[in-house]
């Protein structure tokens, strides 16, 4: 077994000694994902709050500095998806069920995922990065008029290719909508296509949207193999 790592300055290359399949990579990311899941139930919910309140504090002002500059305007980016050996519904029946109340699924999904819970109203709070930023937000209106806007999205995809759709405002604790998200799923011959939108206030740095390009493609790759596992 060879596995060879290297950086602008060295190459290190690991020839023998351990007997699992994997790279240095791979190793490195279990142990990472154990350490946070040690230190996440170690603090539990409200000590992860209490942790990051000046983060929130801070990030919550970021966003609503700029919805204010953006004056309801957005910017919108897509990461799409696709499963082989996992059908769409199979895939949305585990999210239903991991949003009804396992946090702990949910949670597991991405490193920077603080807090995912059923929040008042039928809203539902969440406590990620968006972009360097740590937020408390809602997401909320599944389906109902505050989602008007989906129904003339420039990314909206024909329905008879992606069925199953959902629409959400990402909203401050004082109701500043703070974003957008969009996501649609489609079958396909042997799993399914994901089409993943995020809007972001036109004023925020171009870098915001990228890196939660980037956090979509994280969490929902680990929660379809989460889902696909809970099958087996």
């Amino acid at each position: 077994m060879t596995d060879t790592q290297t950086s602008p300055l060295v190459t290190v290359t690991l020839e023998s000694g351990p007997s699992s399949a994997g790279s240095i990579d791979d190793f490195e990311l279990f142990y990472a994902r154990r350490a946070l899941d040690r230190f996440r139930t170690r603090l539990g919910r409200q000590g992860l709050l209490d942790l990051l309140a000046a983060d929130i504090e801070e990030g919550n002002a970021f966003l609503r500095d700029g919805a204010a500059a953006s004056d309801g305007r957005f910017t919108a980016g897509t990461t799409v998806l696709t499963t082989r050996g996992l059908t769409s519904g199979a895939f949305l029946a585990w999210m239903d069920k991991a949003f009804a109340g396992d946090e702990n699924a949910l949670l597991a999904a991405h490193p920077e995922h603080y807090v995912m819970t059923p929040g008042a109203y039928g809203s539902f709070n969440v406590v990620e990065n968006i972009g360097p930023h740590v937020c408390s937000f809602y997401m909320g209106g599944w389906g109902t008029d505050a989602m008007a806007w989906a129904e003339d999205a420039d990314e909206l995809l024909p329905e008879s290719d992606f069925p199953h759709k959902m629409s959400s405002n990402l909203f401050l604790a004082d109701g500043t909508v703070v974003g957008r998200a969009l996501t649609q799923f489609g079958d396909t011959a042997d799993g399914f296509t994901a089409s993943l939108t995020v809007y972001a206030p036109t004023a925020c740095p171009q870098d915001v949207l990228e890196h939660h390009l980037r956090h979509y493609a994280v969490e929902f790759r680990n929660w379809i193999t989460a889902a696909a596992v809970g099958r087996a």
